[in-house]
């Protein structure tokens, strides 16, 4: 057990999906656009929507409702993409809608991880006007196969 808790302010980008209002760390967070055409790939994982031309960059697009296991719905010209980066790739997330971008006070990582162990994609859940915040963890939403896929369809479609 870790005797010192990480605890500090952290600016996030939320959205939401549904009801429930999810975060990313800014760090990661590169723009925010309006929906796009997907070109699908074919044998992607059940995550990847499929690619988007990002100003000359192919980038995949990830479907984080079924991650969360949401209800799926089709894509509308009302959605977002939040361009993000990980440590390997730029990646567009579809989301309902972006609420904007906060400072959320008192975040402890630490805490989360021993009340939440099997919540792989959470980093933090904070509160911000008495709603809860689920903050995030970017490079949890691909795996090594994942990007090792996308690594190889990616290059195949340049």
């Amino acid at each position: 057990m870790t005797n010192q808790k990480e605890i500090k302010n952290v600016g996030v980008v939320i959205f939401s999906l549904e009801n429930p209002r999810y975060a990313l760390e800014l760090s990661c967070v590169e723009r925010v656009i309006s929906s796009v055409e997907i070109i699908p790939l074919p044998k992607a994982p059940d995550k990847v929507l499929g690619i988007i031309n990002y100003h000359g960059d192919i980038i995949p697009v990830i479907n984080i409702r079924k991650m969360f296991r949401l209800p799926e719905k089709g894509l509308s010209t009302e959605d977002q993409f939040i361009i993000a980066k990980t440590e390997k790739r730029l990646v567009a997330l579809v989301v309902d809608f972006v609420e904007g971008f906060y400072e959320l006070e008192d975040v402890s990582y630490e805490k989360t991880k021993e009340l939440y162990p099997f919540a792989e994609y959470i980093s933090s859940i904070s509160v911000l006007e008495d709603e809860i915040i689920i903050i995030n963890d970017l490079e949890k939403f691909l795996s090594l196969s994942d990007h090792n896929f996308l690594d190889k369809s990616i290059k195949a479609n340049k």
